[in-house]
């Protein structure tokens, strides 16, 4: 019988697949910024034209974007798209467990 390991998360998915912790850090910055991102896109009702107007990009980074083509963006253009939504994007250090 084949028997089932559970592992409990980290927190962070990208450093539980493998990836080193700087690598895995920023990984998963982007990712929640690209979530918040896209939530914001919805809240505000806009299409991915409006959302590439407002944002000042083109149409094509915006779907982009809302298909989480992370390796797409980097970390800088995701805080810079955030600043443009009216976000304020902060990091928040704490000291490892």
């Amino acid at each position: 019988m084949n028997e089932q390991i559970i592992e409990e998360s980290s927190g962070n998915v990208f450093a539980d697949l493998g990836f080193a912790p700087g690598e895995a850090a920023i990984l998963a910055m982007r990712a929640d910024l690209m979530l918040k991102l896209r939530q914001v896109i919805e809240a505000r009702g806009w299409t991915q034209a409006q959302a590439a107007q407002a944002l000042g990009v083109g149409q094509s980074r915006i779907s982009d974007l809302v298909r989480g083509k992370w390796d797409k963006f980097s970390l800088d253009m995701l805080v810079t798209l955030a600043a443009r939504a009216g976000l304020t994007a902060r990091i928040e250090l704490a000291d490892a467990a």
